[in-house]
């Protein structure tokens, strides 16, 4: 898809269109911050691609964490507006940021599993939960109910006991056959991010892909586990 405009009008820079609370999506024309956002940028083929690090060169514009506002820029040639440029913009691109966010999170999840911030396993999972290691604990979409049900009573009781103001999250967004596909060896049915600094990346990363995939929202059960102050 080729979207073009005035040949002769000068390029948005991405600090156009902001203010002091963050970028502005082309699609809402809302603020936001950076991590509320999505970056995309013109590659030098013309091709708009997404930046999910902000660190490509080149001006960018910014659209809403949502599949949906992705999809709509695309249909409505937004991107070619908010740049002023003529560009391409694949009509896929909305899938194609999914994947990248799946990417995302799997990759994280190998390197806290490296770090011993990550674990798979029924009775692992349950025991991080009740001593208060997990940040978050992640299900197969397909898992069996009650081996999920079982890991819902530890989250319960410790939010109870320890008097959180929520409960540790809960997130399920790959089926165990997707799971393989991206990991491998490492596929699990329970899996648990533990305290640390490559934990805290997966819980992130599976926040930014709830949020995509369900129109800027979270659907995970439960929240920060944080005791109440």
């Amino acid at each position: 898809m080729t979207s073009t405009t005035e040949p002769n009008a000068a390029p948005e820079d991405d600090d156009l269109g902001t203010d002091v609370n963050g970028r502005m999506c082309i699609v809402t024309r809302e603020s936001g911050s950076p991590d509320e956002l999505i970056r995309f940028v013109a590659a030098p083929d013309g091709t708009i691609v997404p930046d999910l690090k902000r660190q490509l060169p080149g001006r960018g514009c910014w659209v809403k964490l949502d599949r949906a506002l992705v999809d709509k820029a695309v249909a409505k040639k937004l991107f070619a507006r908010a740049l002023k440029a003529e560009v391409t913009v694949p009509s896929d691109l909305g899938a194609t940021v999914d994947r990248l966010l799946v990417a995302q999170l799997a990759g994280m999840m190998h390197m806290a599993r490296k770090a011993s911030q990550f674990v798979n396993g029924s009775s692992k999972v349950d025991g991080s939960v009740r001593n208060g290691s997990a940040l978050a604990v992640f299900h197969a979409i397909d898992a069996a109910d009650d081996g999920v049900r079982k890991i819902d009573q530890a989250r319960k009781a410790w939010h109870l006991g320890m008097e959180t103001e929520k409960e540790i999250p809960s997130f399920r967004v790959f089926t165990e056959a997707e799971m393989e596909e991206l990991m491998g060896q490492n596929a699990f049915i329970h899996a648990a991010a533990l305290a640390g600094r490559a934990g805290e990346g997966v819980v992130k990363r599976a926040n930014l892909l709830e949020r995509y995939r369900n129109g800027g929202q979270s659907r995970a059960t439960g929240g920060a586990g944080r005791r109440k102050q």
